[in-house]
């Protein structure tokens, strides 16, 4: 469905019901469609925060599937996670009431801003989107922004403000970023992931390059080969980032303090100023080029990137730091779920120069299966590695791989399989001198409460 359509069906809706109403993006297009007039309703497996925060707008939340929750709806909104067979969507469908994306919803949503910049890629998508929401705030410039992760400085995952300027993160799965309309597009890197719809890099590839060419101005990184890649047969204008001098912008003379980096930001050889970053590791260095190249394009000043990257001190399950246990070890939960992900995370925590013990719950079989020897080889920087049952999702386990092999292949793996047994671990083993990385995409955070 298209944006002009989606356009002609909401001019004549007064009722929205969301399927998936608990989602982090989910919960923020029904907080914002509830803010413009429409009355709101949705649904969901289970009660959270996030679904209790959408209650006090006043927005009736339903905590099952029913054919009745639809009733009276003008439009149903949906997530590519939702199957087929959902009593709502048939029901939806049986009434003649449009179906409507995720996708295609926020495609619309954003359609009436002027800029739009959406941040795509495999790894470092919410910090980045989260990086431009603290610049653009720093400016002053009152952005729109739907996020992946919540942001302390705005209270959520979404922020409301003017209509000149709207940031998104454009997710790839199951295409759904194709239905957005960016006049700037950032790809952070391109790396093989989302087994279970991507059957291979090609087909990756060619999402991606449709996505790059929805933008007026493409920001790619110049030190992913992938990425930059994106650049060849583009019409629009191509603006590079880089750590290594191959960019139109660069970050030079990088030095660390405590694992987190300061670097002249330098553009086309001319040194703009000092950035200081007061989140750790390599990899956001490359999200603050990201975000600095993306604002800067688009107008912001140097004062309103420089203030914003310091602002930034991490989105939530972004190396988030939550406490402490009872013997003194440092509690921290990360949602990397894919082998470089995990890398660079560990790589991070080790500049802290303590033990790190890392809890990781592999997200999907088709993931855990395609990816296996990388999984294995990503946790050189973790002393020691718990594991965690396989997060299954939205599949079931056809592929014969588990938790339990993974562990047996990694040096110093450990299956352990229940979050109490891995709990009763950590409160026995674990003290001052260590670090505590809890990683994952699933449900693996709940770790943390039973330790701190």
């Amino acid at each position: 469905m298209n944006i002009v359509e989606i356009a002609d069906i909401m001019s004549k809706a007064k009722k929205i019901h969301f399927v998936g109403i608990g989602g982090i993006s989910m919960s923020s297009l029904s907080a914002i469609t509830n803010t413009k007039g429409y009355t709101v309703t949705g649904s969901d497996r289970t009660k959270s925060a996030m679904t209790e925060r959408l209650e006090k707008l006043g927005i009736t939340v339903h905590y099952s599937h029913s054919e009745d929750n639809v009733l009276g709806s003008d439009v149903i909104v949906y997530t590519a996670a939702v199957h087929p067979d959902n009593p709502e969507l048939k029901k939806g469908r049986e009434r003649g009431i449009p179906l409507i994306t995720r996708g295609e919803y926020l495609g619309w949503l954003m359609s009436e801003y002027k800029c739009r910049i959406g941040v795509s890629g495999t790894h470092g998508k919410s910090t980045v989107t989260s990086m431009l929401t603290e610049i653009y705030l720093a400016g002053k410039y009152d952005p729109t922004v739907v996020s992946g992760a919540e942001l302390a400085s705005i209270g959520g995952a979404y922020h409301l403000g003017s209509e000149e300027c709207f940031i998104f993160e454009a997710c790839e799965y199951c295409d759904s970023f194709l239905s957005f309309c960016p006049t700037t597009a950032v790809v952070t890197n391109l790396e093989y992931d989302h087994a279970d719809y991507f059957k291979t890099m090609d087909q990756l590839r060619a999402s991606f390059r449709q996505y790059v060419g929805y933008g007026n101005i493409a920001v790619l990184n110049a030190d992913d080969e992938e990425a930059i890649a994106l650049a060849e047969g583009y019409n629009g204008k191509t603006v590079s980032f880089s750590a290594c001098g191959k960019g139109d912008y660069n970050a030079e003379n990088v030095v660390y303090n405590c694992g987190c980096a300061s670097f002249d930001l330098t553009y086309h050889g001319e040194k703009l100023g000092v950035i200081t970053l007061t989140v750790p590791g390599v990899h956001n260095v490359y999200n603050a080029l990201a975000a600095a190249a993306s604002a800067l394009t688009n107008g912001a000043s140097f004062d309103a990137v420089k203030a914003g990257l310091y602002a930034f001190g991490g989105a939530k399950r972004r190396f988030e730091y939550k406490g402490k246990t009872e013997k003194g070890a440092e509690v921290y939960i990360d949602y990397a779920h894919h082998p470089s992900e995990i890398k660079v995370t560990l790589n991070a925590a080790k500049t802290f120069g303590k033990r790190v013990v890392t809890v990781f719950q592999p997200h999907t079989y088709s993931r855990t299966a395609s990816l296996f020897d990388d999984f294995t080889a990503s946790f050189c920087d973790s002393d020691i590695t718990l594991f965690a049952d396989i997060y299954a999702a939205r599949e079931t386990d056809t592929l014969g791989v588990s938790s339990e092999l993974l562990a047996s292949k990694t040096p110093n793996g450990i299956c352990l399989n229940t979050f109490e047994n891995i709990a009763e671990y950590l409160k026995n083993n674990c003290d001052e001198g260590d670090i505590i990385m809890i990683l994952g995409a699933g449900d693996v955070i709940k770790i943390a409460d039973l330790i701190i």
